[in-house]
């Protein structure tokens, strides 16, 4: 079947990759530098100068930018561009405060649909197929952003949105997409609905599901995989950085996302002293934006855990699966542990992949407790041990009945803090 061809640039030498990136890192430093207030004040504070950056590893010398940047600059005050300039903008939920606000110039917008086609290109997308896009749309870059890419690409898309399973079901009944967008833990409630509706989700049409917005384990991909009959995809991105297609993974080598290393620069480092370590080593992932206008991000610390890795499938290097987030680390009576770490054990027993972690108090003492929908006393008294063995913390593990815990329409809730403030 006729496929879409690959940019020159994605199969380009590493060093012509790395002259680009060094051009392009200096235009960006110098544009946020001279455009952003916050930036100048924070440069000048450390003593460096967009002209210090003679060569990649320079880019060590300059400030991180934080979530807390865009805070404290709410709403503009991060954007390079008068407002004239601007023709999108875009914001976080809040729910912890202040949302992170991100606008976009036109070319901006450009960029941002050309690289989520390149993506979906990556990801197995060919001419002719159709695209349900139950990405939410609205502020959240979701929607939108899976929406400019299919389009760009040529592809039929179908606009959805989250939420109406029913309806999602039914219209991929009768539309027939070969291609689905969604979180991974609402593609599982659209696999419920399936079979509630009497439809066997593994003759459905769909070919290929290109998943993100939120962490997934490979064993998750795994189920997904074995009880839809599809191609599983990663698909990253956050919206300081653009939005989803920062990075996506390639359908031929499915070994974590390529990094799209043309309009990103990506650094791994300590996620405490910040130091920048090497390829292959765990740590935070950083970003700086070498191409965007409206919104430049210098040093952006994701928060998100991984590892950098050479290029397979493209010359661009690749991220590995996000094992967790450093700001969303549990500490239980003094043990570091992820959810992710409890979602791979989960699945690794085969049980149902809707789950909650509730936190609370027992005395002085923090207490986990972990809720999955099985009948198996056994299994969840399995689950308890494989827990205290595996990760070294004691939880309590709740077998409750099937459809007991909430099901998501966009990105799971799968911690619920229940201890004191």
């Amino acid at each position: 079947m006729k496929r879409f061809p690959l940019e020159a640039i994605e199969k380009a030498s590493r060093k012509k990759l790395r002259d680009l990136q060094l051009a392009r890192l200096k235009w960006s430093l110098k544009r946020a530098y001279e455009r952003v207030p916050h930036y100048k004040k924070k440069f000048d504070a450390a003593g460096v100068k967009p002209r210090d950056l003679k060569t990649l590893a320079d880019l060590s010398k300059f400030p991180f930018t934080a979530k807390a940047d865009l805070r404290d600059t709410y709403p503009f005050g991060m954007f390079a561009v008068p407002m004239d300039k601007v023709v999108r903008i875009h914001a976080s939920s809040g729910t912890t405060g202040k949302p992170t606000v991100v606008g976009y110039t036109k070319k901006d917008i450009d960029t941002w649909s050309h690289l989520m086609a390149r993506s979906m290109r990556a990801a197995g997308a060919r001419p002719g197929d159709k695209v349900h896009n139950a990405y939410g749309y609205g502020l959240f870059t979701g929607g939108l952003g899976a929406h400019y890419g299919a389009e760009r690409l040529g592809l039929a898309t179908i606009p959805v949105s989250g939420g109406m399973t029913e309806r999602q079901v039914q219209l991929i009944r009768d539309f027939k997409p070969e291609i689905i967008m969604v979180t991974p833990s609402y593609m599982l409630a659209i696999a419920d609905e399936m079979e509630r509706q009497g439809f066997d989700p593994k003759k459905s049409s769909l070919r290929i599901g290109i998943f993100g917005a939120e962490p997934w384990t490979d064993e998750l991909r795994k189920q997904i995989e074995k009880r839809i009959s599809l191609q599983a995809i990663d698909l990253y991105g956050l919206s300081e950085v653009m939005g989803p297609g920062v990075a996506a993974e390639c359908i031929e080598t499915k070994d974590g996302p390529t990094i799209w290393e043309d309009h990103f620069y990506p650094e791994i480092v300590d996620p405490v002293t910040g130091e920048v370590l090497p390829d292959g080593e765990q740590g935070e992932l950083v970003f700086t934006s070498l191409t965007k206008e409206a919104l430049p991000v210098i040093r952006y610390r994701t928060r998100d855990l991984t590892r950098l890795l050479p290029g397979t499938a493209r010359t661009m290097r690749r991220m590995a699966r996000i094992t967790g987030r450093s700001d969303d680390m549990l500490i239980i009576r003094g043990v570091n542990l992820f959810p992710s770490q409890i979602e791979e054990l989960i699945l690794k027993q085969g049980l149902s992949p809707h789950y909650v972690l509730e936190l609370s108090k027992q005395g002085p003492l923090d207490h986990l407790t972990v809720l999955v929908e099985t009948e198996d006393r056994t299994a969840a008294g399995k689950l308890q041990h494989d827990i205290k063995s595996t990760i070294g913390v004691s939880a309590e593990v709740k077998a409750v009945a099937a459809g007991t815990i909430e099901r998501s329409i966009g990105k799971a809730k799968r911690v619920i803090d229940k201890r004191p403030t």
